[in-house]
Protein backbone atom coordinates (compact mmCIF):
# COMPACT_ATOMS: atom_id res chain seq x y z
CA UNK A 1 0.00 0.00 0.00
CA UNK A 2 1.29 3.49 -0.92
CA UNK A 3 0.48 6.71 0.98
CA UNK A 4 1.19 10.32 0.07
CA UNK A 5 3.91 11.58 2.43
CA UNK A 6 2.64 15.16 3.16
CA UNK A 7 -0.77 13.91 4.33
CA UNK A 8 0.85 11.12 6.31
CA UNK A 9 3.02 13.64 8.18
CA UNK A 10 -0.06 15.76 8.91
CA UNK A 11 -1.79 12.68 10.35
CA UNK A 12 1.20 12.00 12.61
CA UNK A 13 0.88 15.54 13.99
CA UNK A 14 -2.92 15.60 14.44
CA UNK A 15 -3.28 12.25 16.21
CA UNK A 16 -0.97 12.98 19.19
CA UNK A 17 -2.75 16.31 19.68
CA UNK A 18 -6.14 14.56 19.85
CA UNK A 19 -4.84 11.95 22.28
CA UNK A 20 -3.35 14.64 24.53
CA UNK A 21 -6.63 16.57 24.45
CA UNK A 22 -8.56 13.44 25.45
CA UNK A 23 -6.21 12.72 28.37
CA UNK A 24 -6.49 16.35 29.52
CA UNK A 25 -10.31 16.19 29.35
CA UNK A 26 -10.43 12.95 31.36
CA UNK A 27 -8.21 14.45 34.07
CA UNK A 28 -10.42 17.54 34.37
CA UNK A 29 -13.51 15.35 34.70
CA UNK A 30 -11.80 13.30 37.40
CA UNK A 31 -10.77 16.46 39.31
CA UNK A 32 -14.26 17.94 39.06
CA UNK A 33 -15.78 14.69 40.34
CA UNK A 34 -13.29 14.64 43.26
CA UNK A 35 -14.10 18.24 44.29
CA UNK A 36 -17.82 17.55 44.10
CA UNK A 37 -17.43 14.50 46.33
CA UNK A 38 -15.39 16.54 48.87
CA UNK A 39 -18.22 19.09 49.09
CA UNK A 40 -20.68 16.30 49.82
CA UNK A 41 -22.33 16.09 46.42
CA UNK A 42 -23.26 12.65 45.24
CA UNK A 43 -21.89 11.72 41.79
CA UNK A 44 -22.61 8.79 39.53
CA UNK A 45 -20.35 5.80 40.00
CA UNK A 46 -17.74 6.12 37.25
CA UNK A 47 -17.33 3.33 34.72
CA UNK A 48 -13.93 1.78 35.13
CA UNK A 49 -11.66 -0.46 33.08
CA UNK A 50 -11.40 -0.74 29.31
CA UNK A 51 -15.10 -0.04 28.85
CA UNK A 52 -14.51 3.53 30.02
CA UNK A 53 -12.11 4.22 27.14
CA UNK A 54 -13.69 1.97 24.48
CA UNK A 55 -15.72 4.72 22.72
CA UNK A 56 -12.74 7.06 22.60
CA UNK A 57 -10.49 4.28 21.30
CA UNK A 58 -12.90 3.52 18.46
CA UNK A 59 -13.19 7.23 17.69
CA UNK A 60 -9.39 7.58 17.48
CA UNK A 61 -9.16 4.58 15.16
CA UNK A 62 -11.92 6.03 12.98
CA UNK A 63 -10.22 9.44 12.82
CA UNK A 64 -6.95 7.72 11.94
CA UNK A 65 -8.63 5.91 9.05
CA UNK A 66 -10.16 9.17 7.81
CA UNK A 67 -6.77 10.87 7.90
CA UNK A 68 -5.28 7.96 5.99
CA UNK A 69 -8.09 8.28 3.44
CA UNK A 70 -6.92 11.84 2.78
CA UNK A 71 -3.61 10.38 1.58
CA UNK A 72 -5.49 8.59 -1.24
CA UNK A 73 -3.86 5.23 -0.50
CA UNK A 74 -3.04 2.81 -3.32
CA UNK A 75 -2.91 -0.97 -3.04
CA UNK A 76 -1.72 -3.67 -5.43
CA UNK A 77 -4.47 -6.26 -5.83
CA UNK A 78 -4.41 -9.31 -8.08
CA UNK A 79 -7.61 -9.25 -10.11
CA UNK A 80 -8.79 -11.91 -12.58
CA UNK A 81 -8.42 -10.81 -16.21
CA UNK A 82 -8.34 -12.37 -19.63
CA UNK A 83 -4.98 -11.30 -20.98
CA UNK A 84 -2.65 -12.58 -23.67
CA UNK A 85 -2.10 -12.84 -27.40
CA UNK A 86 -4.28 -14.68 -29.90
CA UNK A 87 -2.97 -15.23 -33.43
CA UNK A 88 -5.52 -15.81 -36.19
CA UNK A 89 -3.82 -17.93 -38.88
CA UNK A 90 -6.01 -17.80 -41.97
CA UNK A 91 -5.73 -20.04 -45.02
CA UNK A 92 -5.80 -17.87 -48.17
CA UNK A 93 -5.10 -20.63 -50.66
CA UNK A 94 -7.15 -20.95 -53.84
CA UNK A 95 -9.42 -23.59 -52.30
CA UNK A 96 -10.83 -20.97 -49.90
CA UNK A 97 -12.80 -19.56 -52.85
CA UNK A 98 -15.02 -22.67 -52.80
CA UNK A 99 -18.70 -22.05 -52.03
CA UNK A 100 -19.63 -25.16 -50.02
CA UNK A 101 -19.75 -22.70 -47.10
CA UNK A 102 -21.94 -19.77 -48.15
CA UNK A 103 -21.29 -17.27 -49.58
CA UNK A 104 -17.76 -18.72 -49.84
CA UNK A 105 -15.24 -20.18 -47.43
CA UNK A 106 -13.18 -17.00 -47.52
CA UNK A 107 -16.08 -14.60 -46.99
CA UNK A 108 -17.52 -16.70 -44.15
CA UNK A 109 -14.13 -16.71 -42.43
CA UNK A 110 -13.76 -12.93 -42.81
CA UNK A 111 -17.24 -12.15 -41.52
CA UNK A 112 -16.81 -14.35 -38.46
CA UNK A 113 -13.29 -13.02 -37.79
CA UNK A 114 -14.59 -9.44 -37.73
CA UNK A 115 -17.31 -10.41 -35.25
CA UNK A 116 -14.76 -12.25 -33.11
CA UNK A 117 -12.42 -9.24 -33.04
CA UNK A 118 -15.23 -6.93 -31.94
CA UNK A 119 -16.20 -9.28 -29.08
CA UNK A 120 -12.75 -9.51 -27.47
CA UNK A 121 -11.89 -7.60 -24.27
CA UNK A 122 -9.36 -4.75 -24.59
CA UNK A 123 -6.74 -6.76 -22.67
CA UNK A 124 -6.40 -9.32 -25.49
CA UNK A 125 -4.01 -8.58 -28.35
CA UNK A 126 -4.88 -10.16 -31.70
CA UNK A 127 -2.55 -10.76 -34.62
CA UNK A 128 -3.32 -11.97 -38.15
CA UNK A 129 -1.15 -14.31 -40.24
CA UNK A 130 -2.20 -15.32 -43.76
CA UNK A 131 -0.75 -18.35 -45.46
CA UNK A 132 -0.89 -20.09 -48.80
CA UNK A 133 2.42 -21.50 -50.08
CA UNK A 134 4.15 -19.34 -47.42
CA UNK A 135 3.22 -17.47 -44.25
CA UNK A 136 2.80 -13.69 -44.16
CA UNK A 137 2.19 -11.48 -41.13
CA UNK A 138 -0.73 -9.28 -42.09
CA UNK A 139 -1.10 -7.59 -38.71
CA UNK A 140 1.15 -7.75 -35.65
CA UNK A 141 -0.73 -8.34 -32.37
CA UNK A 142 -2.65 -5.24 -31.37
CA UNK A 143 -5.76 -4.11 -29.53
CA UNK A 144 -6.60 -1.67 -32.36
CA UNK A 145 -9.80 -3.25 -33.65
CA UNK A 146 -10.03 -0.95 -36.68
CA UNK A 147 -6.57 -2.07 -37.83
CA UNK A 148 -7.51 -5.71 -37.30
CA UNK A 149 -10.72 -5.40 -39.30
CA UNK A 150 -8.81 -3.73 -42.12
CA UNK A 151 -6.28 -6.59 -42.11
CA UNK A 152 -9.08 -9.16 -42.37
CA UNK A 153 -10.72 -7.24 -45.24
CA UNK A 154 -7.48 -7.45 -47.26
CA UNK A 155 -7.44 -11.27 -47.28
CA UNK A 156 -8.10 -12.87 -50.67
CA UNK A 157 -7.59 -16.45 -51.99
CA UNK A 158 -4.31 -16.97 -53.85
CA UNK A 159 -2.36 -20.19 -54.59
CA UNK A 160 -1.42 -23.45 -52.78
CA UNK A 161 -1.47 -24.40 -49.12
CA UNK A 162 1.37 -24.91 -46.62
CA UNK A 163 -0.05 -25.54 -43.14
CA UNK A 164 3.43 -25.60 -41.59
CA UNK A 165 4.19 -22.13 -43.01
CA UNK A 166 1.09 -20.76 -41.31
CA UNK A 167 1.96 -22.25 -37.91
CA UNK A 168 5.64 -21.27 -38.12
CA UNK A 169 4.60 -17.76 -39.19
CA UNK A 170 2.45 -17.45 -36.07
CA UNK A 171 5.30 -18.69 -33.86
CA UNK A 172 7.59 -16.09 -35.44
CA UNK A 173 5.07 -13.36 -34.58
CA UNK A 174 5.03 -14.58 -30.97
CA UNK A 175 8.83 -14.59 -30.89
CA UNK A 176 9.03 -11.05 -32.26
CA UNK A 177 6.47 -9.85 -29.75
CA UNK A 178 8.31 -11.43 -26.81
CA UNK A 179 11.59 -10.01 -28.08
CA UNK A 180 10.14 -6.51 -27.97
CA UNK A 181 8.80 -7.06 -24.45
CA UNK A 182 11.82 -8.79 -22.95
CA UNK A 183 14.52 -6.95 -24.88
CA UNK A 184 16.17 -10.17 -25.96
CA UNK A 185 15.91 -12.14 -29.19
CA UNK A 186 14.28 -15.51 -28.91
CA UNK A 187 13.66 -16.42 -32.57
CA UNK A 188 13.08 -19.83 -34.06
CA UNK A 189 15.79 -22.39 -33.31
CA UNK A 190 18.91 -22.34 -35.47
CA UNK A 191 22.24 -24.16 -35.50
CA UNK A 192 23.92 -21.69 -33.13
CA UNK A 193 21.12 -21.49 -30.56
CA UNK A 194 20.46 -24.07 -27.86
CA UNK A 195 17.45 -26.30 -28.51
CA UNK A 196 14.20 -25.05 -27.00
CA UNK A 197 13.03 -26.56 -23.76
CA UNK A 198 10.33 -29.13 -24.41
CA UNK A 199 7.24 -28.60 -22.26
CA UNK A 200 3.86 -30.26 -21.99
CA UNK A 201 1.72 -29.48 -25.08
CA UNK A 202 -0.87 -26.81 -24.36
CA UNK A 203 0.78 -25.77 -21.08
CA UNK A 204 1.71 -22.25 -22.19
CA UNK A 205 -1.37 -20.09 -21.62
CA UNK A 206 -0.53 -16.48 -22.63
CA UNK A 207 -0.49 -17.15 -26.40
CA UNK A 208 -2.94 -19.15 -28.48
CA UNK A 209 -2.94 -19.89 -32.22
CA UNK A 210 -6.21 -20.33 -34.11
CA UNK A 211 -5.64 -22.02 -37.47
CA UNK A 212 -8.49 -21.63 -39.97
CA UNK A 213 -8.19 -23.89 -43.01
CA UNK A 214 -9.71 -26.68 -45.07
CA UNK A 215 -6.70 -28.83 -44.07
CA UNK A 216 -5.60 -29.54 -47.64
CA UNK A 217 -1.79 -29.31 -47.70
CA UNK A 218 -0.21 -28.91 -51.17
CA UNK A 219 3.16 -27.24 -50.48
CA UNK A 220 6.21 -27.94 -48.29
CA UNK A 221 7.33 -28.11 -45.55
CA UNK A 222 5.51 -31.03 -43.97
CA UNK A 223 2.77 -29.87 -41.52
CA UNK A 224 4.44 -31.97 -38.81
CA UNK A 225 7.33 -29.49 -38.67
CA UNK A 226 5.12 -26.62 -37.54
CA UNK A 227 3.05 -28.82 -35.25
CA UNK A 228 6.14 -30.22 -33.52
CA UNK A 229 7.54 -26.71 -32.93
CA UNK A 230 4.31 -25.45 -31.38
CA UNK A 231 3.98 -28.55 -29.20
CA UNK A 232 7.56 -28.20 -27.92
CA UNK A 233 6.77 -24.68 -26.75
CA UNK A 234 3.48 -25.70 -25.15
CA UNK A 235 1.51 -23.31 -27.40
CA UNK A 236 -1.99 -24.50 -28.21
CA UNK A 237 -3.13 -24.58 -31.82
CA UNK A 238 -6.92 -24.60 -32.06
CA UNK A 239 -8.02 -25.57 -35.56
CA UNK A 240 -11.20 -24.62 -37.38
CA UNK A 241 -12.18 -26.72 -40.38
CA UNK A 242 -13.72 -24.73 -43.23
CA UNK A 243 -15.71 -26.62 -45.83
CA UNK A 244 -17.58 -29.89 -46.07
CA UNK A 245 -16.39 -33.51 -46.41
CA UNK A 246 -18.27 -33.71 -49.70
CA UNK A 247 -16.41 -30.66 -50.96
CA UNK A 248 -17.13 -28.40 -53.91
CA UNK A 249 -16.02 -28.05 -57.50
CA UNK A 250 -13.65 -25.14 -57.99
CA UNK A 251 -13.18 -23.63 -61.44
CA UNK A 252 -9.58 -22.73 -62.30
CA UNK A 253 -8.06 -20.58 -65.00
CA UNK A 254 -7.80 -22.30 -68.35
CA UNK A 255 -11.11 -24.10 -67.98
CA UNK A 256 -9.86 -26.67 -65.48
CA UNK A 257 -11.95 -27.75 -62.50
CA UNK A 258 -10.92 -29.52 -59.31
CA UNK A 259 -12.77 -30.87 -56.29
CA UNK A 260 -11.71 -29.39 -52.98
CA UNK A 261 -12.94 -30.79 -49.69
CA UNK A 262 -12.37 -30.58 -45.95
CA UNK A 263 -9.53 -32.72 -44.51
CA UNK A 264 -10.73 -33.03 -40.94
CA UNK A 265 -8.23 -35.71 -39.89
CA UNK A 266 -5.28 -33.39 -40.57
CA UNK A 267 -6.75 -30.49 -38.60
CA UNK A 268 -7.88 -32.73 -35.75
CA UNK A 269 -4.37 -34.18 -35.41
CA UNK A 270 -2.78 -30.71 -35.31
CA UNK A 271 -5.10 -29.72 -32.45
CA UNK A 272 -4.60 -32.94 -30.49
CA UNK A 273 -0.80 -32.88 -30.69
CA UNK A 274 -0.58 -29.27 -29.46
CA UNK A 275 -3.21 -29.56 -26.72
CA UNK A 276 -5.78 -27.53 -28.64
CA UNK A 277 -9.27 -28.33 -29.93
CA UNK A 278 -10.69 -28.96 -33.36
CA UNK A 279 -13.90 -27.29 -34.54
CA UNK A 280 -15.93 -27.66 -37.69
CA UNK A 281 -17.59 -24.66 -39.32
CA UNK A 282 -20.20 -25.18 -42.01
CA UNK A 283 -21.62 -21.66 -41.97
CA UNK A 284 -21.13 -18.20 -40.47
CA UNK A 285 -23.22 -19.05 -37.39
CA UNK A 286 -20.95 -22.02 -36.66
CA UNK A 287 -17.96 -19.69 -36.83
CA UNK A 288 -19.46 -17.32 -34.27
CA UNK A 289 -20.23 -20.15 -31.87
CA UNK A 290 -16.67 -21.49 -32.24
CA UNK A 291 -15.09 -18.09 -31.64
CA UNK A 292 -17.16 -17.69 -28.47
CA UNK A 293 -15.73 -20.99 -27.22
CA UNK A 294 -12.12 -20.24 -28.11
CA UNK A 295 -10.32 -17.87 -25.80
CA UNK A 296 -7.49 -17.20 -23.45
CA UNK A 297 -7.39 -18.46 -19.90
CA UNK A 298 -8.30 -16.27 -16.96
CA UNK A 299 -5.18 -15.04 -15.17
CA UNK A 300 -4.56 -13.02 -12.00
CA UNK A 301 -3.03 -9.68 -12.94
CA UNK A 302 -1.63 -7.26 -10.32
CA UNK A 303 -3.28 -3.85 -10.51
CA UNK A 304 -2.74 -0.70 -8.47
CA UNK A 305 -6.08 0.74 -7.39
CA UNK A 306 -7.07 3.55 -5.04
CA UNK A 307 -8.72 2.33 -1.82
CA UNK A 308 -9.70 5.71 -0.35
CA UNK A 309 -13.35 4.69 -0.09
CA UNK A 310 -12.46 1.65 2.03
CA UNK A 311 -10.58 3.74 4.60
CA UNK A 312 -13.21 6.49 4.64
CA UNK A 313 -16.09 4.04 5.02
CA UNK A 314 -14.48 2.14 7.88
CA UNK A 315 -13.46 5.36 9.60
CA UNK A 316 -16.97 6.83 9.52
CA UNK A 317 -18.48 3.55 10.70
CA UNK A 318 -16.16 3.38 13.72
CA UNK A 319 -16.86 7.01 14.65
CA UNK A 320 -20.61 6.35 14.46
CA UNK A 321 -20.31 3.24 16.66
CA UNK A 322 -18.16 5.21 19.10
CA UNK A 323 -20.79 7.95 19.40
CA UNK A 324 -23.61 5.46 19.98
CA UNK A 325 -21.64 3.62 22.67
CA UNK A 326 -20.77 6.86 24.48
CA UNK A 327 -24.35 8.14 24.41
CA UNK A 328 -25.69 4.82 25.67
CA UNK A 329 -23.16 4.37 28.48
CA UNK A 330 -22.32 7.94 29.52
CA UNK A 331 -25.11 10.08 28.08
CA UNK A 332 -22.55 12.20 26.20
CA UNK A 333 -20.12 12.05 23.30
CA UNK A 334 -16.59 10.67 23.95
Amino acid sequence: MTLQLPFMLAALIVLPVLVALYIHTQRRRFQQASRAAALGFQTAQPIRGMRRHAPATLAFIGITLLLLALTRPLATIRLPQIRGVLILVVDVSGSMAADDVKPSRMEAVKAAARAFIDSQPPTVEIGVVAFSEGGLTVQMPTTDKAALRAAIDRLEPTRGTSLASGILGALKVIDDLNEDVEGAASGLPDDSAPPPQVVRPGSYAPEVIVLISDGENTAPPDPEEGVREAAHRGIRVNTIGVGTPEGAVLQLEGGFSVVTRLYEDVLRQIAEVTGGRYYNARNADDFRAIYNDIGLQMTLEPQRIEITAVFAGLGLALILVSGLMSLTWFGRMP
